[in-house]
């Protein structure tokens, strides 16, 4: 008997009745054998972690671009956290914890150098417009290259969830698994907390700035703001389950929703709609619109990928997704390659 099938026994044992579980997935794009250890979702997992579109999320930009210190958050610790805050309520729900961990390791693979910046950006740049989310989709299915051909291959339940954790609105389509309900929380309460306690430790904002309706709800600290979310949104979740299994949505309760939604609001009012985050969307956009008009007059400076896509698909896409996969850092380096004037005369030393 291959190990495999021995979890997936387990899953089917343990899992509570609304949870994916792994044996009964609807499947890939292309078939493929499964593997005798690890099950369609652990397999999932390991090829985004091994993808080099994760990897660049250490030098992509979270909310402040290239800050000086090392506390600050990058996109990959957001995804991080991400994890541990949707594992922690999955634990709590009973539901699948490698499918969660596969959608939350993957959710921003898709997003531009300069965090939503350069989405922004790139969103006016293209004619039938750019969404982090969906460009996750496509470096998912597209972009990034597994065993000769395009894409990882990942499972369609993967797929759904990393597509549908963008936005917070009630009336947006919600992922077709409570998994997917899982990473669409998780990441509001990540970032809304971990932006906050970014933007006090760059001078931004105090703890007295906070709104105190929101902080005698949610708590004082960072710490305790997402122990509250995460805890009530495993009671109020759970209840749903008990009453209306039909109709479950993953939410906290109404008081400790509007609380997290106030705050929300209370940080782009401030931070990511104020002056600071504007000056540096202002420079960033400044970089990405010429890089993007650069590379559509030179797409032989793009990479062999790129033009392959380029042929395929259009110069339009092929020089959004060569822009959209680049780090902060490497996005800068290619500006001032092109751009900031260089010697091309040989040094020489003063003392003839």
């Amino acid at each position: 008997m291959q190990i495999r099938l021995e979890i997936e026994k387990r899953e089917s044992e343990s899992l509570g009745p609304l949870a994916s579980l792994a044996g009964k997935t609807k499947g890939r794009i292309l078939d493929e054998p499964p593997d005798p250890i690890r099950t369609a979702y652990m397999l999932d997992r390991d090829r985004v972690v091994h993808s080099k579109s994760f990897r660049r999320l250490k030098h992509k930009t979270q909310v402040f671009i290239a800050p000086r210190g090392d506390h600050y958050r990058s996109r990959l610790t957001h995804t991080l956290e991400v994890n541990q805050i949707a594992k922690t309520i999955g634990a709590g729900l009973n539901l699948n914890l490698d499918l969660i961990e596969a959608m939350a390791l993957a959710h921003d693979v898709g997003h531009t150098p300069f965090a939503h910046a350069g989405e922004q950006i790139l969103d006016q740049l293209m004619a039938k417009g750019f969404r982090h989310n969906e460009n996750s989709i496509r470096v998912l299915t597209k972009v990034e290259q597994h065993k000769g051909r395009a894409g990882l291959n990942l499972t369609q339940e993967v797929l759904d969830g990393v597509l549908h954790h963008s936005g917070y609105g009630k009336n947006g389509q919600l992922a077709a698994t409570l998994e997917g309900q899982v990473i669409k929380l998780s990441d509001k309460i990540a970032y809304v907390q971990h932006d906050i306690d970014d933007s006090i430790r760059a001078g931004l904002l105090s703890l007295a700035d906070l709104p105190k309706d929101c902080l005698e709800i949610l708590g004082e600290t960072h710490s305790k703001r997402i122990a509250t979310l995460v805890i009530d949104t495993i009671y109020h979740t759970r209840t749903m389950m008990e009453q209306s299994p039909q109709s479950v949505r993953v939410e906290p309760g109404p008081v400790v929703e509007r609380a997290l939604r106030d705050l929300r609001e209370f940080m782009f009012e401030t931070i990511y709609q104020g002056p600071v985050c504007l000056a540096e969307r202002t420079r960033a956009g400044f970089v990405i619109e010429h890089l993007f008009k650069y590379y559509l007059k030179h797409p032989d400076k793009m990479t062999l990928l790129y033009r392959q896509i380029a042929d395929e698909e259009g110069l339009e896409q092929a020089v959004a997704d060569y822009i959209s996969g680049m780090s902060d850092a490497y996005c800068i380096a290619a500006f001032q390659d092109i751009y900031i004037p260089q010697s091309l005369v040989p040094g020489k030393d003063n003392g003839e």
